[in-house]
């Protein structure tokens, strides 16, 4: 069991982590902005400048919605230029500045919209990108109790920023310390109301006390007969685990699909669940989140009740657009409520305060007030502002008492709407993309924990272990306070610290420099050391799983292990979980409807134990039974429509990559690759495969870039281009993947990632093709040789000569 030694230096590590990703993502920021003047920002589609105000209103939450567009006295015409600005990105509005000048400092005396401290001092205002078209751009601001002002410029324009990490680990502060209180309470109890209740739940969590015995289920009737016998086991058993309960999902096993099942019988009365449970569903991503929401809102009605009632909560800008799911949002809901129209009338009341300040408003001539004027105006708004959120209250509470489920990302379940809501389960999809901290938020809320994910695919996306990723002795500035005030216990190892390198260059997204978190390596190693030790530990557990298999048994939860303090963020709550409690703790699911068996069979082998098996449905399926695929000659047809598997090695062709960038820091491509796949991309489209059904993937974005210009005039937007990143989830029925690294010293780079390529190499459902050098690819470590020489025995190997 866990000792108060090992809870106070697994809380001081996640502290440690969390400021130094903090540090880390405020450093990128500032580069990112710093390092490009207002032209190239511009250029490169990360601001639009030159923006008058058209309006100021409010939406829920009292956010302020600042509406801008291109005011006809300085542009020929209001449309924006090509910009990579989408809805639900961070986005700053700050004074513009002249493209011909550099970054000025806001004018003296001048004072920002609202925000926080660090906008404040940047003399903008950070929001969120609310709603967007050609003419017009929302940003919505969070009020600030502490702002004293609305003085928004005459012009000014909207700088992309990276993401809401900032905001994000605060918030994961802010869970740990509450954790911290409740495992390590110290000499009296804490009489802090705000606090959440201390469960057996939490307990198990942190290996305080072993999970209770399943409570056994008889008479179990599944809702969905189409299950198969794996995902109906686990769901049987996240029904009988008392705590916690994990579902392993990995590609194309219907994961989401075991999780409807498993939220259906939860709230539905059944003989065998006499009580309807209350549930909060919580995923790592808004996409997750709404996949779900998209399901569960696809159910048909019982026939002896109502249709389950849900409410998704979060930013409308980050909810997929679909009439559905948006009319399921908190927002339109409260909207549409009879209590709304009580609410209205403080609203217009607001707007109109608004639209004065901003010099917008009814007889103001376009003159913003001054001085004593504009204060009472102010009090006028902070005072109308503080009513509209009471009787706001009062609605979002009306709304979301009636809801059985609440859907929110891991982040804003942490949001005020639900602060005093309790649930009967939290179940979180995408777990293993999820770094620990950011679970613990939904976690309080509820008596029982369901995650699910799949630890073999793409870990949650750390920047902060340097460039080079490797160990430094010199503790960053946040460790060593974290250290003296917390009194870090002896012998508990030190925290590797930033590289001197960061980041340097301008991204479009914050990752997009390279697909893979910052914290690899692009022509390293790495640590092996921790690379070694991780990959023991995985060992050790999957020993275990297959020995209790052999004897013809389930794997049984072991007495919890020591609670070791993690050594990364990388390391996730699901896989802490398993490798404290064993194998014991999850369900495999093991049948997958997606890929031709072929396609399947090297990631089954080496990812799965070789228990990833193919549903008849798509075991032997083609391109050729696609009912638009008709090649010409049957020679075609075998050639390009009826290989699952195709590899073109470029050995011996030369075809070395090249650098975008500076140096090291830039990004790799590779021409001569980009053309053989260019050549098989027509050979697929002139054999009736549509530029739809079809996906390029390539671990490099500076490859992503050359594709685009290569690809997009022939084949449009249909035409899927993209990053390993941006594929998870999803699937197409011929996927393409450039590996891009070819040179005389044999460096692969982040390539070693086997949970990487693991992604890439199962997203197609017919057709695989890769393109690369296997005499670079195959010195990357035990995995890619293994990879290669499985390909020259069971692909179909072409030469890759362009002559």
């Amino acid at each position: 069991m866990a000792s108060d030694a090992d809870l106070r230096a697994f809380i001081v590590r996640h502290r440690q982590l969390l400021a130094r990703e903090r540090e880390a993502e405020v450093e990128r920021t500032s580069l990112l902005l710093s390092n490009c003047g207002p032209r190239v920002l511009e250029q490169k589609g990360l601001a639009l400048g030159g923006l008058g105000i058209a309006s100021v209103n409010i939406g829920l939450g009292g956010k302020t919605l600042v509406e801008l567009e291109r005011p006809t006295a300085y542009h020929s015409t209001p449309i924006f230029p090509s910009h990579t600005l989408r809805p639900g990105d961070l986005a700053r509005i700050e004074e513009n500045v002249s493209p011909a000048s550099g970054a000025r400092k806001p004018a003296k005396g001048k004072k920002p919209i609202s925000g926080n401290a660090d906008s404040q001092r940047s003399g903008g205002v950070e929001g969120v990108v609310y709603k967007l078209s050609d003419v017009r751009i929302v940003i919505a601001v969070n009020p600030s109790e502490s702002s004293e002002d609305l003085d928004l410029p005459e012009r000014c324009r909207v700088v992309k920023l990276a993401n809401s990490v900032t905001y994000d680990r605060r918030v994961m502060d802010k869970a740990i310390d509450q954790l911290e209180k409740l495992v390590l309470p110290g000499d009296a109890p804490s009489t802090d109301k705000s606090l959440p209740k201390v469960t057996n739940l939490i307990h198990v969590l942190m290996g305080m006390s072993a999970p209770s015995e399943k409570m056994p289920i008889k008479g179990l009737k599944f809702f969905d007969d189409s299950l198969n016998e794996s995902q109906k086991e686990a769901v049987k058993f996240a029904l009988e685990s008392p705590e916690v309960a994990c579902i392993h999902g990995p590609p194309g096993t219907g994961k989401t699909h075991t999780l409807i099942e498993v939220i259906r019988q939860m709230t539905t009365a059944t003989p065998s669940n006499p009580k309807s449970l209350r549930l909060l569903v919580c995923g790592a991503s808004n996409l997750s989140v709404d996949n779900i929401l998209e399901r569960l809102l696809a159910l048909p009605a019982p026939q002896n009740g109502e249709k389950l009632k849900v409410t998704r909560i979060g930013h409308p800008a980050r909810v997929m657009a679909h009439e559905g799911v948006l009319d399921s949002t908190l927002e339109v809901k409260a909207s549409r409520s009879e209590q709304a129209a009580l609410a209205k009338d403080v609203k217009n009341e607001l707007e109109a305060a608004l639209d004065v300040l901003s010099g917008k408003g009814k007889g103001v001539k376009g003159k913003a007030p001054r001085g004593a004027e504009r204060k009472k105006i102010w009090e006028e708004v902070k005072a109308l502002r503080k009513e509209y959120r009471q009787r706001e209250s009062g609605v979002v509470e009306s709304v979301l008492s009636e809801s059985q489920v609440v859907l929110a990302t891991c982040h804003s379940s942490g949001g005020r709407q639900i602060r005093n809501h309790e649930f009967d389960v939290v179940i979180i999809d995408e777990a293993t993309q999820a770094v620990e901290a950011v679970c613990w938020i939904p976690i309080f809320k509820a008596k029982k924990l369901i995650l699910a994910g799949d630890p073999m695919q793409l870990p949650p996306t750390i920047i902060s272990a340097g460039s080079n990723g490797k160990k430094r002795d010199v503790k960053s500035k946040s460790d060593a306070k974290e250290s003296k005030k917390n009194k870090i216990p002896k012998g508990m190892s030190k925290p590797p610290t930033k590289s001197s390198k960061p980041q340097s260059r301008a991204s479009e997204h914050a990752n997009d420099a390279e697909d893979v978190p910052p914290s690899s390596s692009e022509d390293t190693s790495g640590d092996e050391e921790e690379l070694s030790d991780r990959l023991t530990e995985e060992e050790e557990v999957k020993t275990q799983e297959s020995r209790a298999i052999k004897q013809g048994g389930k794997p049984k939860v072991l007495r919890p292990q020591r609670l070791r303090p993690p050594k990364t963020l990388e390391t996730t709550l699901f896989d802490r979980l398993e490798n404290m409690y064993g194998p014991g703790i999850k369900r495999m699911l093991n049948v997958q409807y997606r890929m031709h068996a072929q396609i399947a069979a090297f990631p089954s082998k080496t990812m799965y134990h070789g228990r990833l098996a193919s549903h008849p449905s798509v075991s032997s399926h083609l391109l050729r039974d696609l009912p638009n695929a008709k090649a010409e000659s049957e020679e075609d047809e075998k050639e390009i429509l009826a290989t699952p598997v195709v590899f073109f090695d470029t050995a011996g062709c030369e075809y070395f990559e090249r650098v975008e960038g500076d140096g090291d820091e830039g990004s790799r491509c590779n021409e001569n690759e980009a053309t053989v796949v260019k050549n098989w991309i027509e050979q697929l489209v002139g054999a009736g495969v549509l530029a739809s059904q079809i996906a390029i993937i390539t671990p490099y974005q500076a490859q992503v870039a050359l594709f685009t210009t290569l690809l997009r005039p022939a084949y449009g937007p249909d035409l899927e281009i993209g990053t390993v990143d941006g594929m998870q989830g999803r699937e197409k029925d011929a996927v393409i993947i450039s590996l891009v690294r070819s040179n005389e010293k044999r460096e692969v780079g982040f390539l070693k990632d086997k949970r990487r390529l693991n992604v890439a190499m199962t997203r197609a459902k017919r057709h695989l093709c890769i393109v690369g050098d296997s005499s670079t690819v195959q010195h990357g470590g035990p995995f890619l040789k293994k990879w290669m020489s499985w390909l020259e025995a069971n692909a179909d190997v072409r030469y890759a000569g362009l002559e």
